[in-house]
């Protein structure tokens, strides 16, 4: 095989799922940069921490592999700072031994300088990282968490150092009552240690919102199994592929790319596109999806769209870009964070001069412990994670239930909908016409049934004709013939007339297919079946007369079926409390018959594409929240005209680029999905936001010693430290919780 170099998406913004053993999504150079969850307008060229808020920055490229230097340096400051904390804490602590062994074996200096030995590798070398974001923060005159933790440790550590190397400049404001000044080197290292395992914990939770893309990548194969001209087989690099190739499908593998059957038949698993778990018969003629599994039978398939082209590239890319999207609900977090830091400054500053003025000897070491917790126990990074990591996961949690969000702001207004404008054709119809019914002029009724020669033989003759037709129905009638064990034959002398319909010759027999109009030409009378034709058309079927030898001997019933599912999604849309109003462009007979076998109440016909528009906006005018559901070109200004566009994935492109959100199944139900995906993360970044404001409004009044005059109770800042970091924690723990939410 030649193997020319596969270039995909030169020069564009895509995402490219890759085949190598990484698999990972490659964005080009031009535009490849690492972000921060909470700061969307930075964007650095390589990993490190945002200047803007300290936190680690994520890289654009999502691979399967948990690469993650920034974790891998913070558990390895944590296990040092780890090993030298826990002997600083016990000589700190040792005044509660039991017969105060270390005090009778070292005085308190010794005790001190002990501790500052242990202490500083802490402080300086595991807390450094804490220290540079703290200096840029103020540098960029963007205070943050690190600020704090920075101002608190380093107050406590520079304080405890000046008392060991020099206590005699201490009044005795700051001594206890047997003259010793305190010191805090203990507090500093717990501090950082603890930071450091809130680091920790949060990288390892903040790793796990990628895991939906991260599955989506792995669905991936490596190779593909491709046939040459003269049928010899090979396996090639997936990147390889070429539009038009030729790829054998095993029995259990995964499809290299999206492409067509062309050989053979099998059920293929589409449950990681569709979120359905029933495997899809597939035969010749039918589009497979890359990544989807293949079951027990063997596949020949054309490459129809590789490389960034594929639906599986296209949803990583979809959902990569939504996960870094900000949701409205953003602002206030952001508003309070604008103002948090200094607030918290503040806060500690008039804590300590209370405590310095009022509060009881050694005044100043109280009024230095007591700020130092109030510093260390504030979080706004639980403000600032609230949104971002909910929406993170939430999106993911869509693109695994077949629901594709563009943006954040889209998930939020979902979450409102109350009306639910519908096209018909490809929404809630399967979108290609079908032989629904075969009637015999002389023989009995057929709904669907194989009567057999004698009954609707004449089915093969129209069928043989339209096999040359290149109408849209044509093709139904012989899928039809066909379905029915038919063998479709050809036919001579081939004439179409437009609007009416065709004639021919079929083994020698003259045939025609065509309406009313057509028979009137012909001279061909139509009262035997009149009724049954007009019962047809008020059910919204297209009526096709078939006359052989110059006799009218059937008609066939052509329409567009409902889909299987949307009965069902329509119940489950009432049961969200949303109405349902189909518009669309098809005939008055046909959108009754559709409308009253669904149980549709309200619908407009016959409605051009600027019509529909039109009542999506009227809609709005009147107060509703309107999403609208369409599949076609026709659809794309109302989609575009709507509070929310939902695109059928099995629709054109352009209604897709039109939407908001896009069901990859085109399936209904994948609304009642978005609508619940939308209202169970919006919950969740509620219960975020209030735990981040409730933590933050209680923490730092107790910091702050408020519960000392009732009960006597100090907060020590090495409890306000395991404070902090389980507030991030937590936060960013309760977004997981969306991974498995049920839709």
């Amino acid at each position: 095989m030649d193997e020319p170099e596969h270039h995909c998406c030169h020069g564009e913004a895509a995402a490219e799922v890759k085949s190598g053993g990484k698999g990972k999504v490659d964005v080009p150079a031009s535009v490849s940069a690492w972000v921060c969850p909470m700061c969307p307008s930075v964007r650095e060229p390589g990993p490190g921490a945002c200047p803007m808020c300290g936190m680690a920055l994520e890289s654009e490229e999502v691979v399967l592999e948990d690469d993650n230097p920034e974790l891998d340096n913070m558990r390895r400051r944590f296990y040092v700072s780890l090993v030298f904390t826990v002997p600083v804490f016990v000589l700190a602590m040792s005044e509660m031994v039991p017969g105060q062994l270390l005090q009778e074996v070292f005085s308190p200096m010794w005790l001190g300088w002990v501790q500052w030995l242990l202490a500083t590798p802490v402080v300086l070398w595991a807390g450094l990282p804490f220290f540079e974001r703290a200096v840029a923060s103020l540098r960029n005159r963007s205070p943050n968490m690190f600020t704090l933790v920075g101002l608190g440790t380093g107050l406590a550590y520079v304080y405890s150092l000046v008392a060991t190397l020099a206590p005699g400049v201490f009044p005795g404001s700051f001594r206890s009552e047997e003259g010793v000044v305190a010191v805090y080197f203990e507090a500093a290292a717990v501090i950082i240690t603890l930071v450091l395992l809130g680091q920790v914990l949060e990288l390892q939770a903040r790793s796990r919102t990628n895991s939906a893309i991260k599955e989506l990548l792995g669905l991936a194969p490596v190779t593909a199994r491709w046939i040459d001209g003269d049928g010899s087989e090979q396996d090639v690099p997936l990147d390889k592929v070429q539009v038009g190739d030729r790829l054998r499908v095993r029995p259990g593998e995964r499809v290299p790319v999206d492409g067509v059957v062309t050989d053979g038949g099998s059920a293929v698993d589409e449950s990681m596109v569709t979120g359905e778990p029933v495997p899809v018969e597939k035969t010749v003629g039918a589009m497979l999806t890359g990544g989807t599994v293949n079951g027990t039978g063997a596949l020949i398939m054309e490459a129809r769209k590789v490389g960034c082209h594929t639906l599986l590239a296209r949803i990583v890319q979809m959902v990569s870009e939504a996960q870094r999207s900000r949701a409205p609900i953003q602002k206030l977090a952001d508003v309070v964070s604008a103002y948090f830091v200094p607030a918290v400054v503040l806060i500690a500053v008039l804590t300590f001069a209370f405590w310095a003025t009022l509060g009881p000897n050694p005044r100043m070491a109280h009024a230095l412990v007591n700020a130092v917790a109030v510093l260390i126990i504030a979080c706004p990074c639980a403000l600032g994670l609230a949104t971002p990591m909910s929406i993170m996961v939430g999106m993911g949690r869509g693109a695994r239930a077949g629901v594709l969000t563009k943006n954040a702001e889209v998930l939020e207004i979902l979450e409102n909908i109350d009306t639910l404008v519908v096209d018909k054709t490809g929404t809630l119809t399967e979108g290609r016409p079908k032989l629904v019914s075969v009637f015999a002029a002389d023989g009995p009724e057929a709904m669907g049934a194989n009567l057999g020669d004698d009954a609707d033989s004449f089915l093969a003759f129209a069928a043989a004709l339209e096999k040359s037709s290149e109408h849209p129905l044509a093709g139904a009638i012989v899928a039809g013939a066909i379905e029915k064990g038919h063998s479709v034959a050809s036919s001579d002398d081939f004439a179409s007339h437009t609007g009416k319909g065709i004639t021919g010759n079929v083994g020698g027999r003259a045939v025609a297919v065509g309406n009313e109009a057509l028979m009137t030409d012909l001279g061909i009378g139509t009262a035997a079946l009149a009724d049954r034709g007009a019962a047809l058309r008020d059910d919204g079927q297209t009526v096709m007369y078939v006359v052989l030898d110059g006799r009218l001997v059937g008609l066939l019933g052509l329409a567009d079926p409902v889909k299987q599912s949307t009965p069902e999604a329509l119940r489950m849309l009432a049961a969200e409390g949303v109405r349902v109003v189909m518009i669309t462009g098809d005939n008055v007979a046909t959108a009754v018959s559709v409308a009253s076998s669904l149980g549709i109440e309200e619908f407009e016909a016959e409605v051009l594409p600027e019509g529909k528009s039109a009542a999506v906006e009227r809609l709005i005018g009147a107060g509703h929240v309107v999403a609208m559901a369409g599949d076609g070109i026709n659809d794309a200004p109302a989609l575009a005209k709507a509070n929310v566009g939902i695109a059928m994935g099995t629709g054109s492109d352009v209604a897709i680029e039109s939407a908001d959100v896009t069901l990859v199944k085109g399936d209904l139900r994948g609304v009642v999905r978005a609508i619940r995906l939308s209202r169970t993360t919006m919950k969740n970044i509620r219960q975020n936001l209030f735990f981040a404001f409730v933590y933050n409004s209680l923490g730092v009044p107790l910091a702050a010693g408020i519960l000392y005059p009732l009960v006597g109770l100090l907060l020590s800042p090495m409890v306000a430290a395991a404070a902090m970091t389980f507030s991030s924690v937590s936060v960013i723990t309760n977004a997981l919780r969306l991974r498995n939410a049920e839709l």
